[in-house]
């Protein structure tokens, strides 16, 4: 879809229109079929438009934001999880096994730890921590 400002030429009215692309604003307005709400007017044309753009965020703005979000990840994972702590890498492999009660984890574990439940195909999320979190 695609918003055009419109103005008719008869009484300088201004309104908008919706169309599916450019191609069916200028087929509609060759045929007359786009008028003026205010005076019914077929002689239509785009109006001038500033482009809307969106502004990226500064570095900084960003930067705030992620960690905002990755902050808000973990307060959520930690909410809805038991921490069993050094012990994730067995925990987990007993709990894929069947050797232990199956139940949302987290806890710590070392990058080669982390790889070879990955490796094993235990579904695990590694959630980086944030400077000044413990």
């Amino acid at each position: 879809m695609i918003h055009y400002a419109l103005v008719c030429d008869d009484g300088g009215h201004a309104f908008d229109g919706w169309f599916r692309d450019s191609a069916a604003f200028e087929t509609q307005s060759s045929q007359r079929l786009v008028s003026c709400p205010f005076c019914a007017s077929t002689n239509v044309a785009r109006a001038v438009m500033a482009p809307h753009v969106a502004r990226a965020p500064h570095a900084e703005d960003a930067a705030q934001l992620l960690r905002n979000m990755i902050r808000e990840l973990r307060d959520t994972v930690v909410a809805a999880t038991e921490d069993v702590g050094e012990s994730f890498p067995e925990e987990a492999r007993a709990i894929d096994e069947g050797d232990a009660r199956r139940r949302p984890i987290r806890g710590r574990a070392t990058f080669e730890e982390a790889k070879a439940l990955l490796e094993d195909g235990i579904e695990i999320l590694p959630i980086p921590e944030l400077p000044g979190d413990n």
